[in-house]
Parts: C-alpha cells; sequence; structure tokens
C-alpha cells in the first residue's frame, strides 16, 4: 500500500476480535463497532478494572470474554491486538493456523486514516532502544514552529487511532512506534523514519536480538523521502540497508562529530545540515546551537539531531528547527536538574530504566555519585560499569537486582565506594540520598539513572523519580 494510499476495508459484518482492554483495545474495539463490525474483545484479566470497563464497552452491544484471552473465538476474520501481547500466545498461534491476519492498533490506525475522507496526515515516525519519546517531542516542536498543525502521538501515551479519527485535522503527525507496535503493523509506510539507537531490550519478548532489529527497522519500509539512522550506531545504518524504500529515498545520518556528505552533525558547538542543502559535498547549513538543546547532554544533541533530520525531510525551514528546540521543553524524570545542595548537583534520570539508557546518562556528567537498582529485565552490567568506571566517586545502591550491579563494580570498579541498602520501605530513597550526599562533595553529580525497572519498589519511573526530588528537596531545606 502506497504511503498516502487509503485502504477501503469494509467492516460492515466484519467478524473482529480485538485482543485486550486498555489504552489501545478500547478504541479499536469502538472504532470497529462504528464502522459496523462484530466486535469480540478477549481479555487476559478478570479484575474489577476490567469487568468496569467491559461493562461500558457491553452497553454499546460490543462482545467481551475476560479471563480468557488464548482462545480464538470460532467466527474471527481478522486479530486486532494491543503492542505488548507476545506472538507465542496461543491466541495468535490459533490465528495463523485459521489463516487469520493479526494487526496491532497502528495497524489498524494506519489502515483507517483518511477513510472520513480528509487528506490523512503524513507520519515522520521515530523508534528506538532509547530517546523515542524525547524525539518525537522535539520533533513535534519542531514542527510547530514552523507553523504547522501537528501532534506527537503512539508510543508516547497519545492514541494514535484517536488522532487519526478524531475531529483535529493534522498537516503532519510526529509518531513515537515502540518494537511491539512496529511487530504488529505490517503496512505502515511512513513519509521518513528514523531509528535512534539499538540495545538489547525486550528479548523476552522478540526471542532474540535479531528479532528485537528486525522488528526495529520495520519503520524504514516503504519511506517515501528518508531513513533516518545513527551514524555512530552501526546496527541503524545496517537497517537501512536491508530495508526496501520507495525510489528516491535517502539514507541520511545524524552524527556527534564532523557531519560528512547526507548527515548532519556538530561543528564548533553548532548542529549543521550536509544532508537537506543544494549542494551537500561543500554546502554546510546552520541549524541551531548545542546549547539551544535541553538539556544539552550528548545523547539529547543526538535526539535534536535525529528531530531535525527528519523535520527537514518535511521541508521545514532553519530557523524553525533552531526556535522548536529552543520552545521544547523535556519531560520530567529524564536527566533533570532537581537542585544544587552545598556544591553537589543532583540530577533525576529515573527514565533511565535500562543500561543503554543509563550509559547515556553516566556519559554526561563526571565525577559521579551514582545511585541505581532495581529490576534488571535480565540485563548485565559489566559492559555500562566497565565504560563508567573512571567517573564514579561512589555508587548507592538499592532494589531487588542491585546485587547483579555490585558484582560489576567488584570486577570492574573494585576501588569505587559502595554502598549496599538492604531495604524496600517508603524511606529507602531517601535513605539512598542522604547516603549519596556523604560521599559527594562540591563539583559531584549525585545522579540517579537506575539502570533497571522500577516496579519492585515503585508503581513506576515517575514515582521512583518523584521519591528522588522530594528526598533531596528535604536535603536541601536542612542545609539552608
Amino acid at each position: 500500500m502506497g504511503s498516502q494510499e487509503v485502504s477501503n476495508v469494509d467492516w460492515q459484518g466484519k467478524h473482529v476480535t480485538v485482543a485486550g482492554l486498555g489504552v489501545s483495545g478500547i478504541p479499536a474495539a469502538r472504532a470497529l463497532h462504528e464502522r459496523g463490525a462484530l466486535v469480540t474483545v478477549v481479555n487476559d484479566g478478570d479484575d474489577e478494572r476490567s469487568r468496569a470497563q467491559a461493562a461500558e464497552l457491553e452497553a454499546l452491544g460490543i462482545t467481551v470474554r475476560l479471563g480468557d484471552g488464548d482462545t480464538l473465538p470460532g467466527s474471527t476474520e481478522l486479530v486486532v491486538t494491543a503492542p505488548g501481547w507476545k506472538p507465542g500466545k496461543p491466541l495468535f498461534t490459533a490465528a495463523a493456523e485459521a489463516g487469520v491476519p493479526v494487526w496491532g492498533d497502528v495497524e489498524l490506525a494506519w489502515r483507517l486514516r483518511g477513510q472520513d475522507g480528509r487528506e490523512p496526515a503524513p507520519w515522520l515516525a521515530v523508534t528506538g532502544t532509547n530517546g523515542k519519546t524525547t524525539t518525537v517531542r522535539m520533533l513535534a516542536s519542531i514542527l510547530e514552529a514552523a507553523g504547522l498543525r501537528t501532534a506527537a502521538v503512539g508510543n508516547i501515551g497519545v492514541s494514535l487511532l484517536d488522532s487519526v479519527l478524531g475531529d483535529e485535522t493534522y498537516d503532519v503527525l510526529a509518531v513515537e512506534l515502540s518494537s511491539y507496535q512496529l511487530h504488529w503493523a505490517p503496512s505502515l509506510r511512513a513519509h521518513s523514519g528514523a531509528v535512534l539507537n539499538l540495545a538489547p531490550d525486550h528479548l523476552d519478548w522478540h526471542g532474540s536480538m535479531a528479532g528485537y532489529a528486525a522488528d526495529k527497522g520495520r519503520i524504514y519500509e516503504g519511506n517515501r523521502v528518508a531513513c533516518v539512522y545513527n551514524a555512530q550506531d552501526a546496527a541503524t545504518e545496517d537497517l537501512v540497508r536491508e530495508a526496501d524504500v520507495e525510489e528516491g529515498c535517502r539514507a541520511i545520518g545524524f552524527t556527534l562529530g564532523t557531519p560528512g556528505p547526507s548527515q548532519l552533525g556538530v561543528v564548533d558547538g553548532i548542529l549543521v545540515d550536509r544532508a537537506f542543502v543544494a549542494d551537500r559535498q561543500k554546502q554546510a547549513q546552520e541549524l541551531a546551537e548545542t546549547s539551544d538543546v535541553n538539556p544539552p547532554a550528548p545523547h539529547n544533541i543526538a535526539n535534536a539531531l535525529a528531530a531535525a533530520a527528519l523535520a527537514r525531510a518535511f521541508g521545514v525551514p532553519p530557523k524553525a528547527v533552531r526556535d522548536g528546540l529552543r520552545a521544547f521543553r523535556p519531560d520530567a524524570h529524564r536527566i533533570e536538574h532537581v537542585a544544587d545542595v552545598s556544591g553537589v548537583t543532583y540530577i533525576d534520570d529515573s527514565k533511565a530504566t535500562n543500561t543503554h539508557a543509563a550509559e547515556a546518562s553516566l556519559a554526561s556528567y563526571d565525577p559521579i555519585v551514582w545511585i541505581a537498582g532495581g529490576l534488571a529485565k535480565g540485563a548485565t552490567f559489566d559492559e555500562l560499569v566497565t565504560g563508567a568506571a573512571k567517573r564514579l566517586k561512589g555508587v548507592v545502591l538499592m532494589g531487588a537486582d542491585r546485587a547483579l550491579i555490585r558484582e560489576a563494580l567488584a570486577r570492574h570498579a573494585p576501588e569505587v565506594p559502595v554502598v549496599d541498602l538492604d531495604r524496600t520501605d517508603t524511606g529507602a530513597m531517601s535513605a539512598a540520598v542522604r547516603e549519596a550526599a556523604r560521599l559527594a562533595g562540591p563539583g559531584d553529580t549525585v545522579l540517579l539513572a537506575p539502570a533497571c525497572a522500577s516496579m519492585d519498589m515503585f508503581v513506576n519511573y515517575n514515582k521512583r523519580g518523584e521519591a528522588f526530588a522530594d528526598a533531596v528537596r528535604e536535603l536541601a531545606d536542612e542545609s539552608a
């Protein structure tokens, strides 16, 4: 299906099974029901929240089956799944055996766009192990600075279905896509796409690093204008080479170094473009200064370059790149400055829930007292510790899998003092901050970059970050 071609499925009387209630399942069920499909929602859970959601859908005439997400209803002609459901689930095995296609919510949104007669907005799509949300929000800010009607949507937490089917009309959409969403979106064809980086993550879901990378690479399939890759991450360029794109689509690299032709990069603190200029061999267009990026940490500058590349691929002028980056404000708990107390800087990067994100965070400061730990999700920490060892002045460990980090520190940074906090109560973060303050001196940075998920002790990474910030502010009040 071409990039702007609209799918014209006749939904009337079509038997569709929607797998999973929640952020994607409920909008999908409603949208399909409104178009005349006969919808059955299946869900693994049968708790109070699920029953309340089911009651709302059943009131519309939608069938809901709770507590059994594995059995395929006999009349099913299509399955629309929540992105997180694993491909090996019996429901999907049964669908494959019956020749029933499986789409994700992104695929459904792609197929439904433009069916109301409006010209569908092109998608500028972003994926990667880390930095997706920041990059998509930067991109939206740049597009807005160019006077375009846009929104940051998708995995960022804004339903693509609602964006495609809502009353708002857009010139272009900035779309964050996870590897899960891409796995279930076979016909997606973006205007331009970017893979920011690749590091092992979600391997239990994808089965292997190769499977994970292949799903990330789907973002390039059918791109019309630009496939944006990280010139300092060869795996992302490999995915571009393997992609089947439209004639004339270009490979555009971004780098923190001096850019070559068809790249964006950095020269003497200036973000420059050697891709979208008349003479790529001899010309470079200044876009912004590194100080226009908030915060100007190396990995965030890389995010800004990727956002700029996608915006430039859409024809945005240089001034809008600068203005959009200046206007951008990062989300909470992403390398967020909390306070300076007694000459020590406290940084909240609770969003660093894996080793790749923590590596980028640790590379941004020196010297560091590092607060880390939580749920490792199968990760190993030797490479992370080896790379950061020279920057570490001290480490405070907490959480269920802290021993894995402690052992890596013993192997690769034995001289660095380590405090091992064996507690999971509500006061644990406050204790961690106080231990970090004891290890830190003027000019140091205390950095919460856990390299682990938060659910062993906190509802999510936001709550973990809030606990850190509260503890730091308490410290500041005492020092005032």
